[in-house]
């Protein structure tokens, strides 16, 4: 398919990386470029562990190479409206993301989950949850390795989980999952997408493939994926924390319930047979049972891995319930992609945490997805007014200083109301303040259990 092809992979990050290697592993040759002049190709090469040796660009790429390229491959954060992208579109060359172009390499029966909110914690509980059942079982995506660098040890036989970003689904074309889903669809990445119309979009195209033999899992109390379930291709499978359906799963007096040929099944007690709390947790276990069943799980099986699961310690953990306030632990959020996932698991107003060690990175991505969920922003550390900098730039002027954790702890308690979260997501590493980040964690969760209920 690929083989004495030359394709251009826009984006030294890890797709990019993770997309040459692929290109060359299939007989292509791949050429990488990276707009940032500061990168340099010796850089690059590195990330490609010295085995692959391929033409690196920087800055800027030359013409008679642009006019060399069968394929682009951009990395998902590479927008579509760019003018390389566009150039090469006008060019009628085929534009292919890192998931498409995985999706086209991979082999075996294929689970794919998008949403706003919750797609990390959905993909490893299905993950955890394929693993019972299957032998050979991939997770891939925003949650771990790339899709590309899993999808050519996958067989007819294997299994794999991917975790979409709405970049990634901008960009596919052929890509079918035999099960997919969308979670929720809220205001994010606008300025991206630019409307909330094209953000459903892009979340859309994950089922755009689909027919009728596969199935799409929906959030009926989202009214995106309500509207799109009218025209969606595949199957659809709902899922509902607010009302009882005719058919799908639904909560009911503290349980999972599964209506289906007017039979109602409960399955289980959200308090006694989980370990993940809160209402947007509980429509993530619902997704994910329902996904799982569309891969042919056992209902057995599932529930024995629900009731297993639990969410990684430092990583997005909850650790109690005082005053009406619910408190997470997300200590290990050291830079602000990671710190990211912690605000979107969030689905309450919040109290955040941030600050510390400068790594000398930028916050601009971390502050814009505050939009709509932190009411206030608690700074410590080294970094605090490089940040209330990066804040007040995009607008954001809800933020105070602390001078010790204890202090921004107290600040988070008189500040949090009944309803609201206390998040400790930092962005940054903890050293300065904390010997590493499980210290900066535990002192966390030792100040909230020592809270009044």
């Amino acid at each position: 398919m690929f083989k004495g092809k030359k394709v251009l992979v826009v984006g030294a990050g890890l797709s990019g990386i993770g997309a040459v290697k692929l290109l060359a592993r299939m007989g292509a040759e791949p050429v990488l470029y990276d707009g940032n002049e500061a990168v340099t190709r010796e850089e690059i090469q590195k990330k490609l562990d010295g085995g692959i040796q391929i033409e690196i660009y920087t800055g800027s790429l030359p013409e008679e190479i642009k006019k060399q390229i069968h394929l682009l491959v951009p990395s998902p954060g590479v927008p579509c409206d760019v003018g390389i992208v566009k150039e090469f579109k006008d060019r009628g060359i085929p534009v292919w993301g890192e998931v498409e172009l995985a999706f086209r390499a991979a082999k075996g029966k294929l689970a794919a989950i998008t949403g706003t909110n919750g797609k990390t914690t959905t993909t490893s509980l299905v993950g955890e949850i394929l693993k019972e059942a299957y032998r050979d079982v991939f997770v891939v995506g925003n949650i771990g390795d790339p899709y590309t660098a899993e999808a050519l040890k996958t067989t007819e036989s294997s299994v794999t989980v991917a975790e979409i970003s709405s970049f990634q689904l901008e960009t596919v074309e052929s890509f079918h999952p035999q099960v997919s889903a969308i979670l929720n669809v809220t205001p994010d990445h606008l300025n991206r997408h630019h409307t909330m119309e094209a953000y459903a979009k892009a979340k859309e195209a994950i089922a755009r493939n689909q027919t009728k033999k596969d199935l799409c899992v929906l959030n009926y109390e989202n009214e995106y994926t309500r509207a799109f379930g009218r025209d969606c291709p595949a199957g659809v499978v709902w899922f509902s924390s607010k009302r009882e359906l005719e058919a799908g799963y639904f909560l009911r007096d503290d349980k999972i319930c599964l209506a289906q040929d007017g039979i109602v099944t409960e399955l289980l007690d959200i308090h006694k047979d989980m370990n993940l709390v809160g209402i947007c947790n509980v429509e993530n276990v619902m997704a994910a049972i329902a996904i799982s069943r569309g891969m042919q799980a056992p209902m057995d099986k599932i529930l024995k891995a629900v009731g297993a699961f639990k969410a990684v310690e430092h990583r997005i953990e909850f650790v109690a319930t005082k005053a009406g306030v619910d408190y997470y632990n997300d200590s290990k959020g050291t830079n602000p992609d990671a710190a990211i996932q912690g605000i979107r698991a969030m689905c309450r107003p919040t109290v955040l945490i941030g600050g510390g060690y400068d790594k000398q990175n930028e916050y601009d991505a971390w502050i814009e997805a505050f939009e709509g969920k932190v009411k206030l922003l608690v700074l410590i550390g080294q970094t605090r007014e490089k940040i209330a900098e990066c804040a007040a730039k995009h607008g954001f002027e809800q933020y105070v200083f602390a001078d010790s954790f204890e202090e921004a702890m107290d600040i988070c308690v008189k500040n949090a109301g009944f309803g609201d979260a206390v998040l400790l997501s930092p962005a940054c590493a903890s050293w300065g303040m904390f010997p590493d980040y499980e210290v900066r964690g535990n002192m966390f969760k030792e100040y909230v259990m020592k809270l009044k209920e």
